[in-house]
């Protein structure tokens, strides 16, 4: 690891873009999953062009090998002021130790738009470098959010399956899945079901994703 330069190390985060809808409080707090696959400890700190619209909480942290980390983000300054307008996280890896070299960077985007209606696809770069400037976010007092805090999970040999999980988990998150992608999108009106039951693009997105990862771990078991 101490021959790795600055920059140099891929950084892998999901999703590489977030969204945040006005008029649907759901989407006002978003995760960014960070993986580790590599064979060493990390440690990683969340940047942003504008910390004081955003809560993040711990904004700096510990990845052990071969696991990943569910950062919880969630827009503090929802109003149509905002909409319409793009800021950047940077997510930033460094080594463990007194120096903490920056091994890797890598920006996500951040739009907020009025409703869903307004979404548009967008990337995120791979250690791009521009004229944003990042400053660091502050850490929330303990206690404000309880339910917030960054989730790890352990992966694999084969860096694909948690290794907490048990297969009857799995399955039910699958038929989960699966059952939140065949309810109606918030929007359709010709559908029996309660309004509580139609889902948002973004939460079948988020769905569609988790079984796609569920799927992975079913046939490598």
């Amino acid at each position: 690891m101490s021959a790795l330069r600055e920059g140099q190390l891929p950084v892998f985060v999901f999703p590489n873009a977030i969204t945040f809808c006005a008029d649907d409080q759901a989407t006002h707090k978003q995760l960014l999953t960070l993986y580790n696959p590599y064979d060493f400890p990390l440690m990683f700190r969340v940047l942003s062009t504008s910390p004081r619209k955003y809560v993040v909480v711990d904004p700096e942290g510990t990845i052990k090998s071969r696991c990943c980390v569910d950062i919880v983000i969630r827009h503090n300054a929802v109003s149509s002021s905002n909409c319409g307008i793009t800021d950047k996280f940077r997510i930033q890896i460094q080594e463990q130790g007194r120096h903490r070299t920056v091994l890797g960077r890598r920006d996500v985007p951040a739009l907020l738009v009025a409703s869903a209606a307004e979404l548009a696809p967008s990337g995120g770069g791979q250690g791009t470098e521009g004229t944003e400037h990042f400053e660091q976010l502050p850490t929330p007092q303990p206690g404000n959010l309880p339910l917030l805090h960054a989730q790890h999970y352990a992966l694999d040999a084969r860096g694909g399956r948690l290794t907490t999980s048990h297969n009857v988990t799995v399955m039910a998150a699958a038929v989960a899945c699966f059952v939140a992608l065949m309810l109606p999108t918030d929007g359709e009106r010709s559908t029996p079901l309660p309004k509580y039951l139609h889902l948002t693009v973004t939460q079948k997105m988020i769905a569609a994703y988790i079984l796609g990862l569920v799927t992975m771990v079913i046939f490598r078991a």
